[in-house]
């Protein structure tokens, strides 16, 4: 029986495993960083030990001190979560050389699957269906496109495609170096690319008697840079025939490796639904809660009785009911390359109704830092339709209240509303085609966002004319004559729109400029009449930034001065840090005086498990680079001046 269970990860999958052992009367034990250190794992858990460090290689990814912390901290069990060490034969070897019981699969069966390419080799001869390789050293243009991954590790590290020839070899070169630098292995295979292909993935559990179960379907077909964002089960769609060929082919995977604890084996989906294998991974996945959904089950908890040595409960799973979809809540900016943002989270709140689950390793108050996945928390809603299940998740989703950095929230509930989403037409090309049209600009006379920017300067105008002590603001506070218009200027942020709100000050309160109707006006609260209909604005001020919050969407702002600044310029052509990060290389040969042609990768950068290209804004002259390898930089550093060549003056 365990007693005590390290988990030996952070954030989301160590509260959430943390959950189940609070309610099986299991004691837990935390890691974490000393970027962690107040983190809401380390919070939850009853004992935590510091690995001293901020950056994964040395903390998280150091397998020798987290055994060592779980002796120390009295642990007799570890859990690897997923991600950093999960898949990690040698930490699970380690674990139990230490006495430990291992929650996961046995070390054989990692070391089998942990090479993409070893593991197609035996699915073949179990029998799996598998799409061919390729040797890169041999393709034609009969075989474009390819798709190169590297063996050692997923989630979208060294992933590239090629669709054409004469760029294989620069591509399989900065693959081969993302997937060394990712995993410390930088082999790298290829095979086809299949366009408008879907992912679907079986879910199975294993026990030490020869028990399996196939848990049903999951697809994970949108993705962006490879790495999934909305996840449902059952995957739609499938008839019963090839259902039952995934169960099959997944459970043959299973048991071609002897495997026990949870695994889910991943296939690729050709538009005319033939299924090929992709790989199995030998943990718990991100998107596990929508199969614990539809089955009722506690899949944590069925991996902690598996490492006790119990078989699974009944020869044959539950049978699945209704449907679920799981949406991943990034801190992330879609519109500009999904570049990952950093700051304080002031709030973070969800919806709580029947149907619905949060999975967070984030609350209100904490910092979103630069070391790890800027995943925030996973929003999973069930219910007895697809229909009712999706629609239930794009409004809880529209009703949250998210004060910080960006997030990818609104993509994820136009997602979910999309033509396409709604009617089951998933593959793994969603957002290279729908992406533009998920992302607008604003339009300029777009009505709501110009009526949150007047909420947010009549809740500023409240506050500043509230009468000291508690209480709401007292329209006589209001000046008792009408007065030159108070002007107030936003900007909506990501996307850089500005708004002006005006207002005039009487005796029985604010009058706004436009014609709106105010009926009140606090530092938390607006109501406007606009025509015949009454809208609400929740609005919370941090610093120079106001949130507000409709009952169909929320607004960014940031306060601009009435007059901008002269000094606040930058030399035309300068490459700024778009985000907090590590310099992980630049062009061969690139320094000052270089010619550039626009649009050519200068500069990658490394930030939050994500590699980030810097390109040339233009074809000229590379004037200054003050980037070099190894380089830690801030958001808006200077990091190389590019001087655009004029056309000459034709004579």
């Amino acid at each position: 029986m365990i007693s005590t269970l390290l988990v030996a990860n952070r954030g989301e999958i160590a509260c959430r495993i943390f959950r189940t052992c609070r309610a099986l009367g299991i004691a837990t034990v935390a890691v974490y960083s000393d970027a962690d250190a107040d983190a809401l794992h380390v919070r939850e858990a009853d004992t935590a030990v510091r690995l001293p460090g901020a950056a994964p290689a040395d903390t998280y990814l150091r397998g020798d001190l987290v055994v060592r912390a779980a002796l120390a901290a009295g642990a007799d069990a570890v859990h690897p979560g997923y991600g950093f060490l999960s898949e990690n034969a040698g930490f699970a070897r380690a674990v139990q050389d230490a006495g430990l019981v291992w929650v996961g699969p046995p070390v054989k069966a990692i070391e089998l699957m942990a090479s993409k390419t070893r593991a197609k080799e035996l699915m073949a001869a179990a029998g799996v269906p598998l799409l061919a390789p390729v040797d890169p050293a041999r393709a034609t243009t009969d075989d474009l496109p390819l798709l190169l991954k590297a063996a050692a590790g997923g989630g979208g590290r060294g992933m590239r495609i090629v669709r054409e020839l004469a760029g294989l070899p620069a591509e399989l070169t900065a693959a081969s170096a993302e997937a060394a630098s990712a995993f410390g292995d930088g082999e790298v295979f290829a095979e086809p690319y299949v366009e408008r292909g879907r992912h679907v993935e079986v879910q199975v559990m294993a026990d030490r008697h020869g028990g399996i179960w196939a848990l049903g379907t999951r697809d994970c077909s949108l993705q962006r840079r490879h790495q999934k964002v909305i996840e449902e089960a059952p995957a739609p769609g499938l008839d019963d025939e090839l259902r039952d060929r995934l169960h099959d082919a997944a459970v043959a995977a299973a048991h071609a490796v002897g495997y026990q604890g949870a695994g889910t084996v991943e296939f690729l989906l050709t538009a005319d639904g033939r299924p090929y294998f992709l790989e199995m991974n030998t943990r718990l996945q991100v998107e596990h809660p929508v199969t614990e959904a539809v089955f009722g089950l506690d899949l944590v908890a069925l991996q902690l009785r598996i490492a006790e040595g119990e078989p699974l409960p009944t020869t044959a799973p539950p049978a699945p009911h209704g449907h679920a979809v799981e949406a991943r809540l990034y801190a992330e900016d879609p519109a500009r390359d999904w570049q990952p943002q950093t700051g304080a989270l002031h709030t973070l709140d969800v919806p709580t109704a029947p149907g619905l689950r949060l999975d967070t390793g984030y609350t209100d108050g904490d910092t979103i830092g630069v070391h790890y996945d800027p995943m925030l928390a996973k929003v999973i809603a069930h219910a007895p339709t697809r229909t009712e299940a999706v629609r239930l998740l794009a409004r809880a989703l529209e009703r949250a209240r998210i004060h910080g950095p960006a997030t990818n929230r609104d993509l994820l509930v136009r997602s979910l509303r999309h033509p396409d989403f709604r009617a089951a037409r998933l593959d793994t090309g969603f957002y290279d085609r729908h992406l533009d049209a998920l992302t607008p600009a604003p339009a300029p006379d777009e009505a709501e966002p110009r009526l949150a920017a007047l909420a947010a300067a009549l809740a500023d105008a409240a506050a500043r004319q509230q009468a000291p002590g508690p209480g709401p603001a007292r329209f006589g506070a209001w000046r008792n004559i009408s007065s030159q218009p108070q002007v107030k200027r936003y900007r909506t942020e990501p996307d850089g729109t500005e708004h002006q709100a005006a207002y005039r000050t009487t005796r029985t309160g604010p009058v706004p400029e436009t014609g709106e109707r105010v009926i009140a006006a606090r530092p938390d609260h607006v109501t406007l009449e606009v025509g015949s209909v009454t809208r609400h604005f929740d609005i919370a001020a941090h610093g120079d930034k106001a949130y507000v919050d409709t009952a169909t969407g929320s607004y960014t702002f940031t306060a601009l001065p009435r007059f901008t600044d002269p000094t606040d310029r930058t030399e035309p052509g300068s490459l700024l840090a778009p985000m907090p990060g590590t310099v992980v290389r630049i062009a061969d040969g690139l320094g000052a005086g270089a010619a550039v042609e626009a649009g050519q990768p200068l500069i990658w950068l490394e930030a939050m498990k994500m590699e980030h290209r810097i390109l040339a804004p233009a074809t000229g002259t590379l004037t200054a680079l003050h980037a070099a390898p190894g380089l830690q930089v801030e958001v808006g550093a200077l990091l190389a001046v590019v001087q655009d060549v004029q056309e000459e003056p034709k004579q």
